[in-house]
């Protein structure tokens, strides 16, 4: 099979995979020096950073041969797809001639389990490996973890890659052992820990080295069981604070030919992945733990409206606050404001008092922070409002655009 076919495959058996955003790599150059690549914060495509950079990575799988039959994955044992295999020299020489053409920044590698999980993290090392000692390649390198791989070779790639990542798929232990048998929660979580012990070992002592400076990161699946959005939050939430992950990524269940009848037929909708993202970042930014980020019963994100403004009006008692004197991690829960905008209206509000138009400038959300907030010149006409009112007052259906509307309003007035 020649590579072209080869990476036609391969690229788009690792589509699934969305942890692969490169933020956090160390800045490394080769301007002036030898050696090939770079770490710069510009890119071209592909993958975004949390800060919102653009990065372009060479996304592909080693493999997508599998020892194991996850019924999620599309490319489990059982699978009927097309199957290939890269020599680890061919990967070495894609991601070289991809870099000289000014078509990536760096590799996220992965790979279907073959032969066994030591042998294919041996495998993904020594691209790294390659790259690095013989081509002196210094841009950013993702590789993806085999959680039952000899912690040597975990240590090994984590002296050449940026970031690391272990994948625990299922939010729960139950859904996990139904769905992929062959995987175990406790050895990947042991991996995570054996990985967040060897940054904190390399953070203390310097001198020891460096280990995935980028740090780690996850992915769970969404919608491939019957787990509820609070139970997906509480999964993170662990393994942020146990981990100390740099991120937990999400992704939409997508379903697959001949599939188990265990999994759904449908997917979920997109929007709840995004509300997920957007509750991460509550969890990791603004104090909210998942149980406060949830207020549904029944453990859903409200799908119309953003979970911070969900929050907002199911605790109406706390509001409306005096941007003035309030504090910051309260300032942190008001709809409209990010911590952008907070940090900002923090140090202006210790030269003068802040008034409404001063939020407009510092240009937060006032369609949703109006309700909530109170100024020396402005108090919410509805701060008396319904809870339910008010939601009605601000969920705004989304529609899709035609393509000849603007056509049509230029004709109405005759412009």
């Amino acid at each position: 099979m020649d590579i072209a076919k080869k990476l036609s495959i391969l690229a788009d058996a690792a589509k699934y995979d969305a942890s692969c955003a490169s933020s956090g790599a160390p800045d490394r150059a080769s301007t002036g020096e030898a050696g090939i690549g770079s770490t710069s914060r510009m890119g071209i495509c592909h993958s975004y950073a949390p800060d919102g950079r653009c990065i372009s990575l060479l996304k592909i799988l080693l493999t997508n041969f599998c020892l194991y039959d996850c019924q999620y994955c599309v490319n489990r044992r059982s699978s009927d797809i097309p199957r290939a295999r890269f020599a680890v020299e061919e990967v070495v020489q894609l991601t070289l001639d991809f870099y000289r053409r000014n078509y990536i920044e760096g590799l996220f590698l992965s790979s279907g389990i073959i032969r066994s999980p030591d042998y294919t993290m041996e495998e993904l090392t020594r691209v790294a490996r390659t790259l690095r000692e013989v081509h002196d390649f210094r841009g950013y390198i993702h590789l993806k973890t085999i959680p039952d791989a000899d912690e040597r070779l975990i240590a090994e790639a984590g002296r050449y890659a940026d970031r690391l990542s272990v994948n625990i798929e299922m939010p729960t232990a139950e859904s996990l052992t139904a769905l992929a048998p062959e995987k175990s929660v406790t050895s990947i979580k042991t991996t995570m820990g054996r990985m967040r012990m060897r940054r904190d070992e390399v953070k203390a002592e310097p001198r020891a080295g460096t280990f995935a400076p980028a740090g780690q990161s996850t992915q769970l699946i969404v919608g491939a069981d019957a787990s509820t959005d609070r139970t997906v939050l509480q999964t993170a939430e662990t393994l942020y604070g146990s981990y100390r992950l740099r991120r937990v990524y999400y992704s939409a269940f997508s379903p697959i030919p001949h599939a188990s009848a265990k999994l759904p037929t449908r997917a979920p909708p997109l929007v709840r992945e995004h509300r997920l993202y957007q509750a991460d970042w509550l969890l990791r930014h603004y104090g909210f733990t998942a149980d406060e980020i949830v207020v549904d019963a029944g453990g859903a994100l409200d799908l119309e409206i953003d979970p911070k403004l969900a929050w907002a009006l199911a605790h109406r008692d706390q509001f409306p606050v005096d941007v003035n004197c309030a504090p910051r991690e309260t300032l942190l829960r008001m709809p409209g404001l990010g911590a952008r905008n907070v940090k900002r209206l923090l140090a202006t509000r210790r030269q003068r008092k802040i008034r409404y138009v001063d939020l407009v400038k510092l240009r937060c959300d006032m369609t949703k922070a109006a309700p909530f907030i109170v100024t020396v010149d402005y108090r919410p006409v509805r701060d008396t409002c319904e809870s339910q009112a008010l939601r009605s007052a601000l969920v705004t259906m989304p529609r899709q655009r035609g393509l000849f509307d603007d056509l049509g309003a230029a004709a109405a007035t005759g412009n």
